[in-house]
């Protein structure tokens, strides 16, 4: 099956990650599914390209990257990422899992404001 817009390895990597969520990403799921925040779409391990991000929102161009302790080691790859998916007219923020886990609210209420600002 060919998909475009994103490679045929990024879109089965999704589908892995989909089966394979962490506590952060279960935690962070709970507030987005369904159209709970700001009755906006988003959707968990979604193929940009070459690549998986966590959460997005491709209507409102915004994406939601969860961070764990791997990720002070490629700062690197994750700039690129980032570079690439701006590029695309994509936004991205960035959570650590401790601060999804730990200050849900807090989480909740920088989407928000993200999303207020972006155009419906």
């Amino acid at each position: 099956m060919k998909h475009h817009r994103t490679s045929t390895k990024a879109f089965t990597n999704a589908q892995q990650l989909r089966h394979n969520p962490t506590d952060a990403e279960c935690k962070l799921w709970q507030i987005l599914r369904m159209h709970q925040l700001a009755n906006v779409h988003f959707r968990r391990q979604h193929a940009i390209g070459a690549y998986v991000v966590d959460f997005c929102a491709p209507r409102r161009r915004l994406v939601i990257e969860l961070d764990g302790g791997q990720h002070q080691e490629q700062q690197g790859y994750d700039a690129r990422r980032t570079a690439f998916l701006a590029s695309k007219g994509y936004r991205v923020l960035r959570f650590w899992n401790d601060e999804v886990l730990k200050n849900p609210e807090g989480v909740y209420l920088r989407i928000l404001e993200a999303l207020e600002g972006t155009p419906t």
